[in-house]
């Protein structure tokens, strides 16, 4: 019986911490991650209808970030910082523009599918690292930079010996794992950040905002690429039968 009531209460310790630790968070992030979303959504549109994505949304998007994370994050610069953000999300959107509407070409059902299976890749990584023990998953934080270190240096020696398919599959499935991983570790980075006064919304949604694009891109790419297999393999057996 004690052994029962011990479970118990350390159960609602556990609960109880939880709790404690997703009060950390401000619902700013969330909302704010909510609206880069819509407007990253907004510039892919733009890409569909006007043709805008491309080198220059690319270079501006990563201006606007550069920019944000220069500006302290004081009262006075808050509409500011707010507005490079959405411009930041705004200009991501419009460069990944090609992809989705490749994607929407092929098959729009992917498009869905690959939004709302990392929406609920999200939601999972991120609550998973909100329920876990205070700093449980911080130790990833430095086998995850080695991890993208090696992303960059093979996507730096694909570019100069050529891609093949194996690298190309290697490369987008390892940082779709690199990626996963940066969900939870940040999420609970922010988390200890929250706990030790750094409440700042802002460039803690443009971290998640991060993460669940890179998810979404390698996401599309992996199901564009296995439902053209599978077409190109069915068009075969097609011609074989006749």
């Amino acid at each position: 019986m004690e052994s029962m009531f011990g479970f118990q209460s350390q159960r609602r310790r556990m609960s109880f911490d939880s709790l404690k630790r997703l009060g950390h968070i401000s619902p700013a992030v969330y909302l704010t991650l909510c609206s880069a979303l819509a407007f990253s959504a907004l510039g892919a549109y733009l890409h569909i209808a006007l043709n805008v994505g491309g080198t220059l949304t690319t270079v501006g998007c990563l201006a606007a970030i550069a920019f944000l994370i220069s500006l302290p994050p004081s009262q006075g610069h808050q509409r500011n910082r707010f507005a490079l953000l959405m411009s930041a999300a705004l200009l991501q959107g419009a460069s990944i523009g090609p992809l989705l509407d490749l994607v929407l070409h092929f098959d729009p059902r992917i498009l869905v599918m690959a939004f709302v299976g990392t929406a609920i890749a999200f939601g999972c990584f991120s609550g998973a690292a909100i329920v876990a023990k205070r700093r449980e998953y911080l130790y990833l934080g430095g086998l995850l930079s080695s991890a993208l270190s090696i992303l960059l240096w093979l996507q730096f020696a694909a570019s100069i010996f050529g891609h093949s398919s194996t690298t190309f599959t290697f490369e987008l499935y390892f940082g779709l794992l690199v990626f996963l991983g940066y969900m939870v570790f940040d999420t609970q980075e922010i988390i200890e950040r929250a706990h030790h006064g750094d409440m700042d919304y802002i460039k803690h949604a443009l971290t998640l905002f991060t993460d669940f694009v890179a998810v979404l891109v390698r996401v599309l790419v992996i199901m564009l690429k296995n439902a053209q297999e599978k077409s190109e393999e069915e068009e075969k057996k097609r011609k074989k039968r006749y």
